[in-house]
């Protein structure tokens, strides 16, 4: 029986001995299998995130691994009346989980599509099973902050109230600009680490992927750069790390078409793109919106450009703020600086003080169709049985709730507050309404839903420690498919930078076409 070896006080050290085994035989490290393979299979959700970014308008700085362009998310687009861009939605990720149990056992195992194409070219470096990685553990202080850009509308408590009955709220969609710029395209992080504030640099998405991890069922891919003693964590354009998952980590998560599923906007690409949606206008609908009653940040946002772009900025602040990594035997300080989000203010209510709010919605698209998780009637249950609901969700969503947590609590945000929006009419996709909001402490809500930050934090430094005693290059680790593992590849220098050129020769072709 293979024993994981972990330091007490941290979890482990060096990648020689991070997974150190003790067997019969003498056996010091992972054994590494070449499990290179080619597949013609598309990506996860297709280009994905895609279908909600727009407009590669600016950039000019000289910026590593982009085209010097900055991805804008918009809520805008062609397809299901005009929510979807209708040059994004090809493919389709493949949904669900292994089944386990009496009840399942002659159902078949499913077989999920990687998130990214492996190509023969590249070299599999490191495998790592998820329950190793659920053993390390890091402590850590709660940062500081470096730099804030942006500002911050007041969220508008008028949602904290129940619903009128026979009167629901409707979600409109609302244009606004917001940008999901990837690390390395980032003008702020170029500047920080050409002034050596830190050795690693990643946005918040990004990171709440990997401290969240073993919680993940779908695939998924980070994208990491060593330049010099520097390393940078990125996300493909399009990737599903930009889109929102829906009844990820249910016992019978929604089927692809494929897998039986006849109802085409229960798939799970479908509903990825739904609730991304959602969440990209919720927001947006929840504060209010005036030029002389707002939060100014110490600059301005660092990705909007008033001459180029045709919709208002949106309500968003960016805090540039810094970990320490560092270990007792490391000789250097490791520092982390990651790009954090907050989406509103709000005083409060004894103090009068402004607090800081990162604002999300759960989505509820047919509690009786295939995929729903045995979640509640939201319409009837979220009143009085609003516990029991957040439970459900808490079950079905763990990964996603996971993240937002962890987002809240690296920005320090003071509440999450977390919205519940649900279909008007289970069978059509496009209208939505909001049936109620709560609040929480995410540091409390972590608590409830057994999320150890401590653990996230292990979980980076252990990938860190791999890239660092690495050459420069480029690397991707990838979430298998259909395992509960991690593989870490080195890839060519090149590696993704055609594609995404074609992508915007594609896109800027089809602009100007409009």
């Amino acid at each position: 029986m293979l024993t994981l070896v972990v330091d007490q006080q941290v979890y482990g050290a060096g990648t020689s001995s991070l997974f150190a085994v003790q067997v019969a035989e003498d056996e010091s490290s992972f054994s590494v299998v070449d499990n290179t393979r080619t597949s013609t299979k598309s990506r996860g959700f297709g280009r994905g995130g895609a279908t909600f970014i727009r407009g590669r308008g600016r950039g000019g700085r000289d910026q590593r691994g982009g085209r010097g362009t900055f991805q804008r998310v918009g809520g805008r687009g062609g397809q299901q009346n005009n929510y979807y861009d209708n040059r994004g939605g090809r493919g389709g990720g493949r949904g669900g989980r292994r089944f386990g149990g009496w009840k399942d056992y002659d159902k078949p195992q499913r077989n999920r599509d990687s998130s990214v194409n492996i190509k023969p070219d590249w070299t599999m470096l490191e495998e790592i099973d998820f329950n190793r990685l659920a053993k390390l553990n890091l402590e850590t202080s709660t940062g500081e902050d470096i730099e804030s850009y942006g500002f911050l509308y007041y969220y508008d408590r008028a949602y904290d109230r129940p619903p009128v009955k026979n009167n629901e709220r409707k979600l409109n969609a609302v244009d606004r600009a917001v940008y999901n710029v990837t690390t390395s395209q980032d003008p702020i992080i170029h500047e920080l680490a050409e002034k050596d504030e830190a050795t690693i640099f990643a946005t918040d998405n990004i990171l709440s992927m990997l401290m969240c991890a073993p919680r993940s069922v779908y695939s998924w891919d980070i994208v990491i750069t060593r330049s010099g003693n520097k390393i940078f964590l990125d996300k493909r354009d399009g990737s599903s790390l930009d889109m929102v998952s829906v009844n990820e980590n249910a016992a019978d998560a929604p089927l692809e078409a494929s897998e039986g599923n006849k109802d085409s906007i229960n798939f799970p690409g479908a509903l990825a793109l739904e609730a991304t949606f959602i969440n990209h206008n919720f927001v947006n609908q929840t504060v209010i919106e005036s030029e002389t009653s707002r939060v100014e940040m110490s600059h301005e946002n660092p990705f909007y450009n008033p001459s180029e772009e045709t919709e208002a900025l949106a309500s968003k602040a960016y805090k540039y703020r810094r970990f320490d990594l560092s270990l007792e035997k490391d000789e250097d300080p490791l520092h982390l600086i990651v790009r954090t989000e907050i989406d509103a203010v709000v005083k409060n209510n004894i103090s009068g003080e402004d607090q800081l709010l990162v604002v999300k919605a759960l989505n509820e698209f047919d509690h009786k169709a295939q995929g729903s998780g045995g979640a509640l009637d939201w319409r009837t249950k979220l009143t009085s049985q609003r516990g029991a609901v957040v439970a459900t969700e808490m079950k079905n969503n763990s990964c996603k709730l996971a993240r937002w947590t962890v987002q809240s609590i690296l920005a320090r945000a003071d509440v999450m507050k977390l919205g519940f929006v649900s279909r008007t009419l289970p069978k059509t996709n496009d209208r939505h309404v909001i049936l109620g909001v709560m609040g929480y402490d995410p540091r409390k809500f972590a608590e409830q839903m057994n999320l150890n930050l401590n653990n996230g934090w292990g979980i980076v430094r252990t990938i860190i420690d791999m890239v660092r005693g690495m050459k420069d290059g480029k690397y991707v680790l990838v979430k298998d498919p259909n395992k509960s593992l991690l593989r870490l590849y080195e890839v060519p220098a090149g590696t993704f930078e055609e594609e995404e050129e074609g992508m915007g020769a594609v896109e800027e072709a089809e602009e100007g076409a409009e």
